[in-house]
């Protein structure tokens, strides 16, 4: 196929005619909107869930394995930003990988990291339902996970307009709460509680980091960074998304790991003794220590609205954006291209991720850390893809390398990206290896199937200037 050129660089990112689309869904979206979506997608009190395993896993280093991931992450999330300000489209590393590469391969990396995006809801149901037993003792998991689906699908449906009120409440309660247990953490340590001072044990200790502790590091904090690839998805219901979604990125995780960071200090100084710390509910007991059962018990159920309500519907609302994009190509049913002709949403993807949502996570309950890897596989494998389509379009096909800027953006940083991902890939569980090989197979037969032997190309592409 003749290589795509790129739309003219004053191109405004609202016309995606230009792409060979039209506008169906609605705007509404600015900048803090997106920052919003993306922080309360990867969530502030995110830690707060796998605390305790992360503790036991670095030895009490905690914050130094977020710090890790941050540092990880941030090159894949450059080129996401790379690509979003190119091709400011729905559809995430589907629709960048599919212009970036060509549209077979793009079609790979929207089914690989599909993984993920059909897995995630999932995973987080099956916290709230863990969560929900054990705030109400004997009540049904599954009266908590109907409960929650039904109410995130009904919102995705309803749109833009009305998760964005949903948000900013969920926002502020989730921020009180982390300056709430900062605040009575402090105020522990300094009465002699704890550590008893602020020791930087948790943050480095000698002789305990090298290269395996940095690969589990990356791998255990990458499910918490997750989220900010979904926020690329709403590109088609952002105003100037060219500009907003790159820049949403960036803010959004450089506030998400100072908050990460601070909250996890605090739990490690409050329990100093990492080797006993319980790997369900570890940072429950620091609140417990700090604050109390009453503060004990608001946590917990803020943690059951924020990741019920907030962080389910993103991941939904993101994972229904990337099946609207993949069905209106046809390189999946067409019927995921349904847009709700009121409320202007794929309301047919949000109903089957809600559906799908409901029959994995009930049966899942009990393999939350089965689930993780397995979301972490779809995940990074697509990520490797976009990274080599950031280095494949901007540097050799548009041969942006005259300046030291061009080479650091479009080769450096990509494949410095696709070395830590190759990296931590080394370390999945057999299962997670054996589970995504097979639905790899099977989004090659789809892709062969759907484009006719990776002949046909989706109709965007057959207007295209080449």
């Amino acid at each position: 196929m003749a290589e795509q050129k790129a739309p003219a660089k004053g191109s405004a990112g609202d016309n995606i005619e230009q792409f060979g689309y039209k506008q169906e869904l609605r705007r509404g979206m600015g900048l803090w909107d997106v920052v919003m979506y993306g922080v309360l997608f990867m969530v502030i009190i995110a830690p707060q869930s796998i605390f305790g395993s992360i503790q036991l896993n670095s030895h009490g280093m905690t914050p130094l394995v977020y710090i890790i991931g941050f540092v990880a992450i941030m090159f894949t999330a450059m080129s996401y930003m790379r690509m979003s300000g190119r091709f400011p489209i729905a559809g995430s590393v589907y629709s960048y990988v599919q212009r970036g590469i060509n549209p077979h391969v793009g079609f790979i990396a929207g089914w690989l990291i599909l993984l993920d995006y059909i897995l995630v809801p999932s995973l987080l149901i099956v916290m709230v339902m863990n969560w929900g037993t054990a705030l109400i003792p004997n009540s049904p998991a599954w009266l908590w996970a109907v409960v929650f689906i039904a109410f995130n699908t009904f919102v995705n449906i309803r749109g833009i307009q009305m998760s964005r009120g949903v948000d900013w409440v969920i926002f502020v309660i989730e921020v009180l709460a982390v300056i709430a247990f900062i605040a009575l953490g402090c105020n522990f340590i300094m009465g002699g509680g704890g550590a008893g001072a602020f020791v930087l044990d948790p943050i480095y200790q000698e002789g305990q980091v090298d290269a395996h502790f940095i690969a589990a590091g990356i791998s255990l904090a990458a499910l918490s960074f997750l989220g900010f690839d979904g926020m690329s998805t709403l590109a088609e219901e952002t105003h100037e998304p060219e500009k907003n979604i790159g820049r949403g990125i960036l803010i959004a995780l450089c506030a998400i790991i100072v908050v990460f960071v601070a909250q996890t200090y605090i739990a490690a100084i409050v329990q100093p003794d990492w080797a006993n710390t319980d790997p369900d509910m570890g940072f429950f007991d620091s609140v417990m220590l700090v604050g109390g059962p009453v503060f004990y018990k608001i946590m917990l159920v803020i943690n059951i609205i924020a990741i019920g309500i907030a962080n389910i519907m993103n991941a939904q609302m993101a994972s229904s954006r990337l099946l609207y994009s993949m069905g209106r190509d046809g390189v999946i049913p067409k019927a995921f291209g349904k847009v709700h002709p009121k409320y202007q949403t794929p309301w047919f993807s949000a109903v089957f991720l809600g559906v799908v949502t409901l029959c994995l996570s009930i049966p899942m309950g009990d393999k939350m850390t089965q689930l993780a890897g397995l979301v972490n596989f779809g995940a990074l494998a697509s990520f490797i893809l976009l990274n080599f389509a950031v280095f494949l379009f901007f540097f050799i096909r548009e041969k942006k390398r005259n300046t030291f800027g061009d080479i650091v953006k479009y080769l450096i940083c990509p494949w410095i990206g696709i070395a830590i991902l190759v990296y931590v890939f080394t370390g999945f569980e057999t299962m997670t290896y054996i589970v995504g090989v097979v639905w790899l197979i099977l989004g090659l037969i789809v892709g062969a199937v759907k484009s006719k032997g990776f002949k046909e190309v989706p109709e965007a592409f057959k207007h295209l200037e080449v």
